[in-house]
């Protein structure tokens, strides 16, 4: 178990309750893989890490928790939740299932205010990747996506889409950040809005599939991804 406050978290931002704050930061260290796998954390530790009391990181382990992304391990802490490769590759494939034929086909059909909104959120998240905050990136790019696909009007299909990018590993965010090119990645929000703010469906349903691709390789590993062969 890790018992020393020397543990890599990010700092905790202003804009929210602590709880939340809490929950973010370490939502986005297991997602990042700061937190490893496997291993038990006890509340007080994490709390001397972030200077708070012990309370919010348990209020916040709780939330998590019930995200599937750690396990409660009775009078000693909280494990976090391990995911083999096999089960990203599931979720991913039910993502691409899911989210990119309601991006198709919305295309075209969201307002001015809606996507100025959005815009919104699409700077949110370039921001963050250039100052290297991963949990406000990832903070930014699930709202972005909840709120894209609410225009699908299916909110039973937005609450898994968010559920399975709540439990997906991009262990090579890191790395993209440090190497100041995960900001590149970013922009890809924008270029999808331009998409459906034009109307092209088909282009932006491929955009799309090819985003949540990154999800199982560029942010997965921090190494660029082989373009498809030909006729693929």
């Amino acid at each position: 178990m890790s018992s020393t406050s020397n543990l890599p978290l990010a700092p905790l931002g202003p804009q929210r309750s602590l709880r939340e704050s809490v929950t973010e930061s370490l939502r986005a260290a297991i997602i990042a893989g700061a937190l490893e796998e496997g291993t038990l954390y006890s509340a007080p530790a994490l709390g001397a890490a972030f200077g708070v009391s012990a309370t919010p990181v348990r209020e916040a382990m709780m939330d998590l928790a019930r995200e599937g992304l750690v396990e409660t391990v009775k009078n000693k802490g909280f494990r976090v939740t391990r995911m083999s490769d096999r089960e990203l590759d599931e979720i991913a494939a039910i993502r691409l299932l899911l989210e990119p034929p309601v991006v198709a086909d919305i295309a075209g059909t969201v307002p001015p205010a809606g996507i100025a909104a959005l815009r919104r959120l699409a700077d949110a998240i370039v921001t963050a990747a250039r100052l290297g905050d991963l949990a406000a990136y990832l903070a930014a790019d699930r709202d972005f996506h909840a709120e894209l696909l609410r225009y699908g009007g299916n909110g039973q299909l937005v609450e898994l889409a968010t559920s399975l990018r709540l439990r997906t590993r991009m262990y090579g965010l890191r790395s993209l950040s440090e190497s100041n090119r995960l900001a590149d990645s970013a922009q890809e929000h924008h270029e999808l809005l331009d998409l459906i703010e034009a109307g092209d469906g088909g282009a932006a349903l491929a955009l799309m599939r090819r985003h949540i691709g990154h999800a199982r390789g560029l942010w997965a590993t921090g190494e660029q991804e082989s373009p498809p062969e030909e006729g693929a």
